[in-house]
């Protein structure tokens, strides 16, 4: 399977499912895509509907494409107000990607505090990022367009370490749900790259992503904003954190990623 859609529309719970290697990042398959599978499985498993308040996803071990990769999917809990589902992609009877996630039924609250965040992207242009480049530029690159407002381009000695630009899927999608919401967050390289100077390899450890808006209403062709920041990189790890953005800026989610990165 190939786009995104038929990927995500034909994933049936405890299934088997052979990804190509045009969604591959380096040996395994890409980070956004592994979640948003991960995600869907745990939503076609809910027994009521209700809005993903939080992500935790752990990639374990690479998930080879073109092989086959078993979905699994475990309730941890349904409560009164919170379900906590527990999903895997296994291969070869090891597991290879684990995500925990958190519904929450909306309820009343006198509690309001809305975003402050200010708004720092001009309106998108042309897609910009990276050339198809063999053995250079990840394969699943491209199934997506970005466009780049700050930040360099892996590997170019940059001083910065943040990137902020546009993001969305080249062939568009009937509709945008939150699972490709989540195959669109982790489309950026990790914001430390672009510091170092020749190729390096670098991989997310974990990723854990807040949902701030519980009706995400975008249109198929939008554009979807991208914010990030290095926290803190020292020991081989770096820590980064991201908005997402509405195309009206509203702020979406909170992306936060822990990668690791062998430059020694």
């Amino acid at each position: 399977m190939s786009d995104i859609d038929p990927i995500l529309n034909e994933l049936t719970l405890d299934s088997e499912l052979t990804l190509d290697k045009s969604w591959r990042q380096g040996r395994t398959l890409f980070g956004g895509l592994s979640g948003a599978i991960l995600l869907q499985g745990a939503i076609q498993a809910l027994a009521k509907p209700a809005p993903l308040r939080v992500m935790n996803v752990n990639f374990i071990a690479p998930l080879f494409t073109d092989q086959p990769a078993k979905l699994t999917v475990e309730h941890l809990r349904d409560g009164k107000n919170v379900t906590q589902i527990q999903t895997r992609l296994e291969q070869d009877g090891h597991v290879c990607v684990q995500a925990q996630t958190c519904f929450g039924a909306t309820r009343e609250s006198k509690i309001h505090i809305p975003a402050t965040t200010p708004f720092p992207l001009s309106p998108p242009g042309k897609a910009d990022f990276l050339p198809p480049i063999p053995g250079v530029t990840p394969k699943f690159l491209k199934h997506l367009q970005l466009n780049t407002q700050r930040g360099q381009l892996p590997f170019t000695g940059s001083k910065e370490s943040l990137i902020q630009g546009w993001m969305k899927f080249k062939k568009t999608p009937k509709s945008i749900t939150l699972p490709h919401l989540v195959a669109l967050m982790d489309a950026w390289p990790p914001t430390v790259l672009q510091m170092l100077r020749w190729p390096k390899p670098a991989s997310t450890l974990s990723w854990q992503l807040e949902i701030l808006e519980t009706n995400i209403d975008l249109a198929p062709s939008d554009w979807v904003g991208y914010d990030a920041i290095t926290r803190q990189a020292h020991h081989g790890y770096s820590h980064t954190e991201a908005n997402i953005w509405s195309p009206q800026g509203q702020l979406l989610a909170i992306s936060r990623q822990t990668d690791t990165v062998f430059d020694g």
